[in-house]
Formats: C-alpha cells, structure tokens, sequence
C-alpha cells in the first residue's frame, strides 16, 4: 500500500507487511499499558477499536433493503436490484453507493471527533467497518481513492478524515491505495445548510485528477471513499470527474449518510 507520493501499488507487499507487524507490535504495546478505550465516548472498551456497549447500541446500521444503486434504505421489504426515485428518475454519476451507519445524533459524535478531534487512529477501525460494509463493491474496484481537501483545509485540520478511511479500507479490502488521485481545485464553502442544488453548484468544477495520476485512471475501477454523504453532490463532482478522465467504473463507500424517505420506482 502506498500513500500516493511514489505511486500506486497493491496493500500487502512486503515493505507494508513489515510496516503493518511493526504498528501491530505497537498496539499491542499500548494495550499492556493502557486499556483500549470506546471510540466514542473514551470508556473502557472491550477491545482496541470496539465500542463500549452504551454506544454500540445507540448507532443505527444501514441494512437492506436498499436502493441497488445509491444504497438509500427503504422503510420496507422490496425486491433486490430496486431502485429509489432519485435514481431511477436520473442515475447518478458513480455506479454504486453503499454506507456503514445512517448520520444521527448517536453517529454525529463518533464520526465528528475523527473528523475534528485528531483522532487519525480511528481511520483504520472505521476503515474496517466500511469494507465490511462495501463488500460487494470491493471486487469491482482496482484501487481506492477519497475525496481530497482543498490544501488550505488540510493545512488547518493537519489530515484529510476520507483518506484516513480510504487508508483503512484498502488495507481490510486488500486493494491499492492512491491518496492523490484527485486534488481540490479551489476552497468551497462548507456544504452545511445548504440546498441540493446549492450544494451541486458549490462542488461543480471543484476537483480535477492530478495530472501524474492520469494513467493509473484509464479504463482503471474506483472505489471512491468519504466520511459523509449528505445529497451525493459532493461524491457525484467527484465521481463525475474521475468518469470523464477515462474511469471505466466509479464507486462510493462512505461511514455515514442522511437518510430521508425513500420510496422505490
């Protein structure tokens, strides 16, 4: 597994075996010492990377039925393979969606003190969970990518949370990993409080394939890694640019998403 600055290669070779014995040995070391704690809340947890019960209970895991192509949940039991109103009415950019947990008051916490609180350590636990999660997309994809922060963010946050995870789903799923396979083009406003379309308009033309990265794309199957998915504007600009750079395929695997009602067609 690569991070991306000397180029893209295959989780498991044996410079990242060596590495990945080495960072287990520490672990191990840290657990003698101290004991695991919840990623959640911080209480004592059964296992390095587990939840506490409290919090375990509390999260909600998106289950099928579902949309076959966004992964949107249905409130009820439907056939396999059908799609919610919003895809069938217009397919989006990527191929495919899929998401861990439904984004609410018990996830918000988890997923916002990886994402602000300097918790990179939690990536690769979340990571885990996401290629469970994505397991029917992982034998479609040749590589792993996440959506990248402008480098002004990622200056002030000091890591980018989607690469972090994408870190960790490569490494579960056992596919390459390229961290910079797209870059932010330019700083857009947060997407909080905006509208569907505010939020297209805020993320068209925001991304664009690092020009080195141009061969690894053609005719190559992506699986395209973020924390969060609020109405897909974001993974669909990205998703979108990825395609019309010679990507024969583009999926989605995120921790979390809004779910609204969703009704089949």
């Amino acid at each position: 597994m690569t991070d991306g600055s000397s180029g893209v290669s295959q989780a498991g070779n044996a410079p990242g075996r060596v590495v990945g014995l080495l960072r287990t040995a520490a672990l191990r070391a840290a657990d003698a010492l101290l004991p695991p704690r919840c990623l959640a809340c911080g209480a004592i947890a059964p296992s390095d990377g587990a939840l506490c019960g409290a919090c375990w209970g509390g999260l909600s895991f998106i289950e099928r039925p579902w949309c076959a192509c966004c992964g949107l949940p249905f409130e009820f039991d439907i056939e396999d393979g059908a799609l919610c109103g919003g895809c069938a009415a217009g397919p989006p950019a990527f191929d495919a969606a899929r998401a861990v947990l439904h984004y609410d008051d018990a996830s918000r916490p988890l997923i916002l003190s990886f994402k602000h609180g300097d918790r990179m350590q939690a990536g690769r636990h979340f990571g885990g969970w996401m290629a469970r999660a994505g397991a029917e997309l992982a034998p479609h994809a040749d590589l792993v990518a996440p959506v990248p922060l402008h480098w002004r963010r990622l200056a002030a946050r000091r890591y980018n949370q989607s690469a972090e995870l994408a870190r960790g789903v490569a490494a579960a799923a056992g596919i390459g990993l390229c961290v910079d396979l797209l870059r932010r083009t330019r700083a857009t406003p947060s997407q909080g409080g905006l509208t569907r379309r505010a939020r297209r308009l805020n993320v068209r033309g925001a991304f664009a394939v690092a020009p080195r990265r141009r061969p690894a794309i053609r005719d190559a199957r992506i699986l395209l890694v973020d924390d969060v998915m609020t109405t897909g504007a974001t993974v669909e600009a990205a998703a979108r640019t990825l395609k019309r750079a010679g990507a024969s395929r583009v999926d989605v695997l995120v921790l979390a998403r809004v779910v609204r009602s969703a009704q089949p067609e």
